[in-house]
């Protein structure tokens, strides 16, 4: 575990099978962090990354959440969801592309929640692929196609990539997968 932290906290980007799809995944306060996972994926500057938490107390520190909120993250987390929420003024513009919001999954997998907490901070976790190219499902074809400091071995828990609900303006899935659109009005009692 430690030689996974270590490739974080010196700004390496890091594979890693999640209850998803392989995830690539840098620290999320170090802005040379994020240009290198940035330019491993060759992603268009205007595109934010989706930050990942190892708790509720991670992602109080860096999102505003309201009571509904609050009934989707003990409902579903940790689990196939990212929240998009209001951010905390801890967040910084070059973190989010300068957006109001910022999207937050909760990791499931233990060895990953160790990571993160020995790190320190929430980590920004993206697909393992370039930009606009199908996701790399094998430690394998992560070797092969892309440049990366460490990989974790293992296999992905799932095919689909998690549901995405807007909480900032109601609640919208706006991009479904394990999680449906009456799950989650259930959870907030619509």
């Amino acid at each position: 575990m430690k030689e996974y932290i270590e490739c974080l906290k010196n700004d390496g980007v890091l594979a890693y099978p999640t209850d998803t799809v392989y995830g690539l995944c840098v620290r999320f306060d170090h802005k040379e962090a994020c240009e290198h996972l940035r330019n491993v994926k060759n992603r268009p500057l205007d595109k934010s990354f989706p930050i990942m938490v190892s708790d509720i107390e991670q992602l109080e520190k860096i999102a505003s959440v309201n009571e509904l909120d609050l009934k989707l993250v003990n409902r579903f987390m940790p689990g196939p969801i990212t929240l998009i929420l209001h951010k905390k003024s801890i967040i910084e513009p070059w973190m989010n592309d300068n957006r109001d919001t910022i999207a937050i999954r909760m990791a499931c997998d233990d060895n990953l929640k160790k990571i993160i907490k020995g790190l320190g901070v929430p980590i920004f976790m993206t697909s393992a692929n370039k930009s606009g190219q199908p996701v790399l499902q094998s430690a394998k074809k992560i070797r092969e196609q892309l440049d990366v400091d460490a990989i974790f071995e293992g296999i992905p828990k799932g095919e689909k990539a998690s549901t995405i609900v807007d909480c900032t303006n109601g609640y919208k899935v706006v991009r479904e997968g394990l999680i449906s659109q009456k799950m989650i009005d259930d959870a907030v009692g619509r």
